[in-house]
């Protein structure tokens, strides 16, 4: 299964202060460990709100707001995906990580969803066009690079 891992922002991320040289090198081993158990997928860390905007949707109508954000607690500071064998290895990982944060900290784990969670509404005309997008958009990642 994949788990979308989500590191919950900070008053001190959400400042803009950028994390010691220890945290730094913690997460690249915890990293590491991810990479060679062939967990890790991908992972970023996030820039402050102030530099983010939301767009809120109400029918064909769009309304931007440009960041920062308040709430604290709801926002991001970064991600990891991952492909585990269950929640509780993912649990299990989480809990090794070292302390994102400075301060209290909180990292939330979410499944993403598979196609088969979509039933009879993700037809097998769509489920093939949304494989050729994940097909066309990875060799067009490839080319860039």
């Amino acid at each position: 299964m994949k788990v979308m891992v989500l590191v919950k922002a900070s008053r001190a991320s959400e400042a803009g202060e950028m994390p010691s040289e220890t945290l730094l090198a913690a997460m690249t081993a915890f990293n590491e460990e991810l990479a060679k158990a062939g967990v890790l997928l991908a992972g970023e860390g996030l820039h402050p709100s102030a530099k983010g905007a939301r767009v809120a949707f109400s029918g064909k109508s769009r309304v931007v707001t440009d960041g920062p954000f308040a709430e604290t607690k709801e926002l991001i500071a970064g991600y990891w995906m991952w492909e585990v064998a269950s929640m509780k290895e993912a649990i299990d990982w989480v809990n090794r990580c070292p302390n994102p944060h400075n301060d209290d900290s909180v990292i939330e784990i979410r499944p993403v969803f598979e196609a088969e969670d979509f039933g009879a509404a993700l037809t097998p005309e769509l489920r093939e066009r949304e494989e050729r997008l994940r097909v066309d958009a990875e060799a067009r990642r490839r080319q860039a690079q």
